[in-house]
């Protein structure tokens, strides 16, 4: 079964002890194998699940952990107690782990053989309580988990696991991610600012400029040979309006797109970065303000931030990572204007070119229209209404003394009209719990206007995410008040202040 982090694993830890004998300990192995097995073969389960050694010491345990570190293919570690497991025995290890980790609470069996159970059986089966001991110990330790409950085989259980492997690659690929800003933010902008150097401390995130020019020279460099490729495969894939058809009178702005793309993956790739923002303001020799590139981009993986909105670009990439191989996509996305019928309120939301087409099944038209700001010749873009179904609508914003994730749990909707005079792609969105609560909620909670729309990775993998960062995460969905969230915005704000000091 083709796994989408297939060169990545995530190891299965054990926890037992020497006192229950071979005999037992080699049960313990067998049935934790299975478990593992389990795992490994649900579709739900995005990587290989590699089961190791059961664990019965100190030294052992440390040692299992600090291997799971240094290897890179780790994405993170399951542990479950079969047996009970001494706490004090994973106190060294639990404070050498660097890597995500769940705690999958479990049994072998999903029912107890009522007529036939013995305290052989019990003695076996005793993650009941093992489990808890463990718990206690990577609590009092502060030990940042997450933890799933109930059988392996149980379609529930593996979703969450799943869900649990998608928040570990998207930690593991901000902690490793490169991000290039070709020019600057947006002129007294207040939101997309922040301090990279906290950024790199929380997420990993290595956040670096480039100029402007260095992108128009490596867009000079392009192949004619190149750029015929690329435009022949926007042929075969896009609808593309007639002027920017081989022949038509713009085709040459779709050329130059073209050679945007190529250089701008070009470059991303020789200096590694799998994420970068540009700005309106601060184009340089461009001869357009990048559209379809930047699609096309996004489309293939690639983190972006409008107006040098590198938060956002991080999160873009993340979503990505995290939504590998499901139905739907992720994509900067930024709450335009409204439709204020009583009751039946939407957000419209879009940017001036930069929505990846990965949020539709349907095939967007490539335009090219003028662009009122910028001063640069009419970009080119693709022009698309993103697909019905549910989504998450998600900002990142420097608090100060914390990283802030907003989200808002949307169902995204078809548009009221064709929207013939609004040539850029778009999506539109009933929030939860309902439009008034929603927005009311996302202004208390200083939400940035730049998002990512995710209708791939759900709310649950962005929980897990904001807890392996350490990052604060307030949820808008259907079951907010306005006064239940002002309350947590202000015991979050208490806390994270208060933390400071700890």
């Amino acid at each position: 079964m083709s796994k989408p982090y297939a060169d990545r694993e995530v190891w299965f830890f054990t926890g037992s002890q020497d006192l229950y004998g071979e005999e037992t300990l080699r049960q313990v192995a067998e049935q934790s194998q299975e478990v593992a097995r389990l795992l490994d073969a649900s579709g739900d389960v995005p990587v290989r699940i590699v089961w190791k050694p059961v664990l019965k010491d100190s030294a052992s345990i440390r040692r299992a952990m600090l291997d799971a570190n240094s290897d890179d293919r780790v994405l993170g570690v399951i542990t479950w107690m079969h047996t009970f497991s001494p706490a004090k025995m994973w106190i060294a290890g639990l404070s050498a782990l660097a890597k995500p980790l769940l705690h999958l609470h479990t049994q072998a069996n999903v029912e107890l053989p009522w007529e036939s159970i013995d305290f052989d059986f019990m003695n076996l089966n005793q993650a009941a309580h093992g489990d808890r001991e463990y718990a206690y110990i990577a609590t009092r330790m502060g030990v940042t988990r997450t933890t799933v409950s109930g059988h392996a085989s149980n379609p529930a259980v593996t979703r969450r696991v799943g869900t649990w492997v998608r928040a570990a690659a998207g930690r593991v690929a901000t902690q490793s991610l490169r991000l290039a800003r070709f020019g600057d933010n947006m002129r007294n902008v207040a939101v997309t600012e922040g301090d990279k150097t906290e950024a790199e401390i929380r997420f990993g995130v290595s956040v670096n400029t480039w100029g402007v020019n260095d992108l128009a020279a490596a867009i000079a460099q392009v192949a004619d040979a190149d750029v015929d490729v690329l435009v022949k495969e926007y042929e075969d894939l896009y609808d593309l309006v007639p002027e920017l058809r081989a022949g038509g009178e713009r085709h040459e702005s779709l050329r130059y797109a073209a050679r945007q793309e190529v250089a701008l993956e070009t470059l991303l790739s020789s200096i590694g970065a799998k994420a970068f923002t540009t700005n309106f303001e601060d184009l340089g020799d461009l001869r357009q303000l990048p559209g379809l590139a930047v699609q096309r981009l996004m489309s293939k993986g690639y983190g972006f931030g409008a107006e040098g909105d590198w938060k956002t670009a991080v999160l873009v990439r993340a979503a990505k990572v995290m939504g590998a191989g499901l139905p739907g996509g992720a994509s900067l996305m930024e709450d335009y204007t409204y439709d204020l019928t009583p009751g039946d309120e939407v957000i419209l939301g879009a940017h001036m070119l930069e929505i990846c087409p990965s949020l539709t099944t349907s095939t967007p038209r490539v335009e090219i229209h003028p662009l009122g700001i910028g001063g640069k010749e009419d970009p080119v873009r693709m022009v698309f209404d993103a697909d019905p179904g549910v989504g998450v609508v998600v900002s990142l914003a420097d608090m100060r003394e914390r990283f802030r994730l907003t989200a808002n749990v949307v169902d995204i909707v078809p548009p009221r009209a064709s929207l013939p005079h609004l040539p850029v792609a778009r999506a539109v969105w009933q929030p939860r719990p309902d439009f008034t609560t929603s927005t009311e909620a996302w202004l208390t909670a200083g939400g940035a206007h730049h998002t990512v729309l995710s209708t791939a990775a759900g709310i649950e993998a962005f929980e897990i995410f904001a807890d392996l960062s350490q990052a604060e995460l307030l949820v808008i969905d259907e079951d907010t008040t306005r006064r239940g969230f002002r309350d947590q915005v202000r015991w979050n704000q208490a806390y994270h202040r208060l933390a400071q000091g700890f």
